[in-house]
């Protein structure tokens, strides 16, 4: 039985079918776009539950297919770029991508990031653990749903999963490493500005909801939900 459908969009025919050989023998089924136009079709046709996204496509670019996808889904993302400058990254981040694999790459990275990421934004039979409420918010992660004040915020995967680490251990300091350990998981290959940017994110969205909670910055350290008592 499939274990679930991964759509490759790359302009590179031999990176989709070689990425496609090995998706398909972990049990996935794949299914391949050669431009950002073809990627947002099959998008809509085979509702995959992960994108594997290049940046350099004709017709749209990577960027654009990530906002697009975006703008109607929170299906887990996972970036295909040939460009390692920390702008690039920082970039499909920001537009809600879940993490980014750079070229030329290991194909068994690759899909050991698929399963990460699959794993993290799969249900969970352990569904007590998986809801934290306080004042004026509550975090959902078995259905991925984020409320401030009774009212659902839109957040990509990552940030759900950073806010619910945080609250679930709150007044608990973690450094940046610790957080790019623990949420993003297997080796993540980033760097602190990554963790910069999804608090920063999470800041726009909970800022001033509630006195009784906030994310606080521990200079030199890193990030704590800190909670009064």
């Amino acid at each position: 039985m499939p274990m679930g459908k991964i759509l490759v969009a790359d302009d590179d025919r031999n990176i989709c079918e070689l990425l496609r050989l090995y998706i398909e023998k972990e049990g996935f089924t794949a299914v391949l776009a050669e431009n950002g136009d073809a990627a947002l079709k099959m998008f809509e046709k085979e509702n995959p539950d992960l994108v594997l996204l290049d940046i350099m496509m004709p017709e749209l670019d990577g960027w654009q297919v990530c906002r697009e996808i975006r703008k109607k889904s929170q299906v887990p993302i996972i970036m295909l770029t040939a460009k390692g400058e920390t702008f690039d990254k920082v970039l499909g981040l920001e537009l809600g991508a879940d993490d980014y694999v750079v070229k030329p790459f290991e194909t068994k990275e690759v899909i050991a990031r698929i399963k990460a990421v699959l794993r993290r934004s799969g249900p969970s039979n352990d569904e007590d653990n998986k809801v934290v409420n306080f004042d004026k918010l509550s975090i959902n992660m078995t259905n991925y749903e984020l409320k401030v004040d009774g009212v659902h915020v839109d957040a990509p995967p990552k940030e759900m999963e950073l806010i619910f680490h945080l609250a679930s251990n709150p007044n608990r300091v973690y450094t940046r490493d610790q957080l790019l350990d623990e949420v993003w998981g297997f080796d993540y290959y980033g760097d602190s500005r990554t963790v910069d940017v999804h608090i920063k994110r999470l800041r726009e969205k909970l800022e001033g909801v509630s006195p009784q909670w906030s994310l606080k910055t521990v200079w030199g350290v890193g990030y704590k939900f800190e909670v009064k008592e």
